[in-house]
């Protein structure tokens, strides 16, 4: 779906503390969730304008929110 908003609170409802708390205390998982944030931010953005870009690098910026959610993942599991 076009322009779906994909937060980390979102995809990951069951862990809204544990993300709160790490945010806090771990700069790593605090970078990742920013950049993870950025990344579905700008990809919401364009594709609310009709995607002004070509696909290979809608494909490539959706693949690293994808890295970036698996990695944030891994640590709301540990």
């Amino acid at each position: 779906m076009l322009g779906e908003d994909h937060a980390i609170v979102i995809e990951f409802p069951e862990h809204k503390e544990k993300i709160s708390e790490l945010n806090k205390t771990d700069s790593a998982f605090a970078e990742s969730a920013r950049r993870y944030h950025a990344l579905d931010q700008e990809i919401r953005a364009l594709e609310l304008d009709n995607a002004p870009i070509d696909d290979d690098a809608m494909h490539q910026l959706k693949h690293d929110r994808a890295v970036l959610k698996d990695e944030i993942y891994q640590r709301l599991q540990a």
